[in-house]
């Protein structure tokens, strides 16, 4: 099952449509508990804050669109396999 994610990029050029990309994953503890995102390494590009956890830490770009001053991103992210974040970093368990 694929999922899609949006990111927000303030550079242009830095990937393209159709580009494979890997996920850093962190989180913040808010008033509505712990939220979880997601930046495209290597700085590239930040999610929104969500609460649903990513089970896996690559994508394939599907658009950019260009808006006011930024471009979005839409990632399409692949969950079939789960794979932790020290796995999706290439670490063993």
């Amino acid at each position: 099952m694929d999922r899609e994610m949006e990111f927000r990029m303030e550079r242009a050029g830095l990937i393209q449509e159709g580009d494979p990309v890997r996920l850093k994953e962190d989180t913040a503890s808010t008033m509505a508990g712990l939220m979880y995102y997601y930046t495209i390494r290597d700085a590239v590009a930040m999610s929104n804050n969500t609460k649903k956890r990513l089970t896996n830490l690559e994508g394939t770009v599907k658009e950019i669109r260009e808006e006011e001053g930024y471009w979005t991103v839409t990632v399409s992210i692949h969950e079939g396999e789960s794979k932790t974040p020290m796995q999706a970093c290439g670490a063993s368990n």
